[in-house]
């Protein structure tokens, strides 16, 4: 089998539920551009993959990453990791679309082999419990209010992405203790809003409320920051989620003792190959490798480890609305179809693409 021809359209979408990280910092438009890669082979099998960028992720693939695939064989993947990590070296690509064709490929193997991707993927479960993740709401009153529509709906586990300031942060994290009871589990998201010190502060309150994680509060530019904060806290600090470098980062945020728990993800490690190798990586460390955000190939990533908590689930809005739905149990299942799940009517993509190659 071979690869025949790659095709990309950027489309806009509207987005009804624009949302702010930290005090005012956007974290979404009205209007949202996104990119659906489609790699095609002589045997007529296809993989696609959802890229969260448009006009930047059409110049790569047309300028870059199309002729590098041309006549590649679709089922050597490790190989055509390596080559997008060299071609990498040269445009110096955004952390989301280094694991892009990656992706695409390994939902092109599934559908080769009729089945689902996580067990294509070696299969851990058929479904995972997921936690909800919020925005930034404007008062502790809302957060209250959307952590009972979070409890109500099934979720036994809620994150907070806050204000980025450490004293009203930590009110908030008491306050949310206390009105859902030491039964369910909490986190917290810095968001890397925080120096050093000020994260070492918001720890020790989240601490004392028995928050189960402490989530990426300073940029991860700095590892010994993270080494320091590491040793003074006794909350589990989770790290590398935005740190370019895939394993060879996360290994350094490993042994530098940076981390208790790590991040992996698709969309921001390489792909279901860069995802797999920290997972497994962290596998040998005896540590937990939790997966960031949602998506379908998160998803089937999610089922197919076994050392990843809970699927990241965010929460819009008021009254909440999920990026992703679970069941009575506050779980989810990826579908149950070959490949990741995603569809597109490519009619309709050709007719609305503003970019196209």
């Amino acid at each position: 089998m071979k690869i025949t021809d790659v095709k990309a359209y950027a489309i806009r979408t509207e987005f009804r539920y624009p949302f702010v990280w930290r005090k005012g910092l956007p974290g979404s438009d009205t209007v949202q551009e996104s990119t659906v890669l489609r790699i095609m082979t002589d045997e007529g099998m296809e993989g696609v993959c959802t890229i969260p960028r448009g006009q930047i992720a059409i110049d790569l693939i047309g300028r870059r990453i199309k002729d590098m695939l041309l006549g590649e064989d679709p089922f050597l993947k490790e190989r055509i990791w390596h080559l997008m990590l060299e071609l990498d070296r040269i445009e110096e690509f955004p952390i989301y679309m280094l694991g892009a064709v990656d992706i695409a490929l390994w939902d092109l193997t599934a559908k080769a082999s009729g089945l689902p991707l996580y067990r294509i993927l070696g299969g851990h479960t058929n479904k995972v419990s997921a936690y909800a993740s919020t925005v930034t709401y404007d008062t502790i009153d809302q957060y209250l209010r959307i952590a009972d529509q979070c409890l109500a709906r099934g979720y036994k586990a809620i994150k907070l992405h806050a204000w980025g300031d450490v004293e009203a942060d930590a009110k908030l994290a008491k306050a949310l203790r206390k009105h859902v009871g030491e039964h369910i589990d909490l986190m917290y998201d810095g968001s890397a809003g925080f120096d050093l010190q000020q994260s070492i502060r918001l720890g020790k309150h989240l601490e004392e409320v028995g928050f189960l994680w402490y989530e990426e509060p300073m940029r991860e530019f700095n590892i010994n920051n993270y080494r320091k904060l590491c040793r003074e806290l006794t909350i589990p600090v989770l790290s590398a989620e935005t740190s370019d470098g895939c394993h060879y980062n996360a290994a350094d945020f490993i042994v530098q003792e940076a981390a208790d728990l790590i991040r992996t993800s698709t969309h921001y490690k390489g792909g279901i190959t860069g995802a797999l190798r920290i997972a497994h990586l962290a596998d040998a460390f005896g540590m937990k490798a939790e997966i960031h955000g949602g998506g379908l190939p998160n998803l089937h990533l999610a089922c197919a480890i076994p050392n990843n908590t809970a699927f990241e689930i965010l929460v819009y809005a008021e009254p909440a609305v999920y990026a992703h739905e679970v069941d009575q149990d506050g779980c989810i299942a990826p579908p149950d179809v070959p490949g990741t799940g995603e569809q597109y009517d490519w009619n309709e993509l050709e007719q609305h693409a503003f970019l196209k190659i």
